[in-house]
């Protein structure tokens, strides 16, 4: 067995192997007085990192699984996708959170890493907002060719006429537009990218890092930060944190014609014929940005926690059947996410052992 990552104390496998079969699809212990001393001998942490978008359902996570297990403790750095493969792949972290599969070569490392398969395991639905500052224009409509426009810097003002296209009779300020966008290696950057490029005909390659020479803004919370602050703003944002700071979102028009509103419920509808494509029981999944759902906002993201196949720490396990179970997605809505559909969520549960 590998080294167990991020051990605090000595862990007795017998007692986390314990812990993990007593921990319910409804995410609530089931451990009996007997099973569990009032003061447990061991105290075992692990830590991860990665993927910002993920961090309210993460905190949320760990906080109440250590309300139900006290003796054990889940560390998070949300420092982006990049940097948790990288965390990941240097042996410093058990798991890593990433809002987009990894590349072949970070895989041959992972694998080299893991001395088994490190695989992807879906975890929740997380909506990307376009969250907007203009306080005269509270329910703005986009295209994705207009968003493409505006993202690629061609539409610089709000009452372009793309725009004005988009909101038919209603009237637009004439305010530059300020665009806000990630400087950091990051998931979402990704994700909105690969929709804009099939959705809105978006002149570059999808990828992580931003590719516009513009200075950017680290972090989910930051994207929120400079919007909340900048008049005239617009950025690309988990719905999450633009919920949070109760900011604008714009409604999005999807391949059936529809502008749709981004909810939790429009946001699992997109997911409507999404296939895994992964192998070797990975969980990798391809789903259509073109998706012609009516209700489906189509801007959607599914991040994924990354740990290995074989000789992981069994607290990470432990975990991740919480995170998986009925307890861990019951309340993603309330944090601004999407919980997995149920085909999807059946496949996560039977690749961590988790009883149906």
């Amino acid at each position: 067995m590998d080294k167990p990552t991020g051990i605090a104390g000595s862990v007795v496998l017998a007692a986390l192997t314990l812990t993990a079969s007593a921990v319910g699809l409804s995410g609530t212990a089931i451990l009996t007085r007997d099973d569990v001393p009032e003061n447990p001998p061991i105290t075992a942490s692990i830590s991860g990192s990665g993927s910002s978008a993920q961090k309210g359902a993460m905190d949320a996570w760990r906080a109440e699984f250590q309300r139900v297990h006290p003796d054990l403790r889940v560390d998070y750095q949300a420092n982006g996708s990049g940097a948790g493969i990288r965390d990941f792949i240097a042996g410093t972290t058990a798991f890593a959170g990433s809002d987009v599969a990894m590349q072949p070569r970070e895989q041959a490392l992972a694998d080299r890493r893991c001395g088994s398969r490190a695989v992807h395991l879906p975890m929740l639905v997380g909506p990307i907002a376009l969250a907007y500052n203009l306080p005269s224009t509270p329910d703005l409509k986009l295209s994705p060719a207009t968003l493409t426009g505006i993202f690629s810097g061609r539409i610089t003002t709000w009452d372009a006429s793309e725009i004005a296209a988009d909101n038919r009779g209603r009237r637009l300020p004439h305010v530059g537009i300020r665009l806000v966008h990630r400087s950091d290696e990051s998931g979402t950057t990704h994700n909105f990218t690969t929709y804009l490029k099939a959705a809105g005909g978006w002149p570059y390659q999808p990828s992580r890092k931003w590719p516009a020479p513009r200075q950017g803004v680290a972090s989910s919370s930051g994207i929120t930060q400079a919007v909340q602050r900048t008049t005239g703003s617009i950025g690309y944002v988990e719905y999450g944190f633009a919920s949070n700071a109760r900011l604008n979102t714009a409604k999005v028009r999807n391949a059936a014609g529809q502008f749709v509103a981004l909810s939790p419920q429009s946001a699992t509808r997109a997911l409507e014929g999404a296939r895994i494509v992964g192998e070797n029981g990975d969980l990798v999944v391809e789903f259509d940005y073109l998706t012609r759902s009516r209700d489906a906002y189509p801007i959607i993201m599914i991040t994924y926690e990354i740990t290995c196949s074989k000789n992981s720490d069994p607290l990470v396990r432990t975990f991740l059947r919480y995170t998986a179970g009925d307890g861990g997605q019951s309340y993603l809505s309330l944090y601004g996410y999407a919980p997995l559909p149920h085909d999807l969520l059946a496949k996560v549960r039977a690749r961590l052992g988790v009883p149906s």
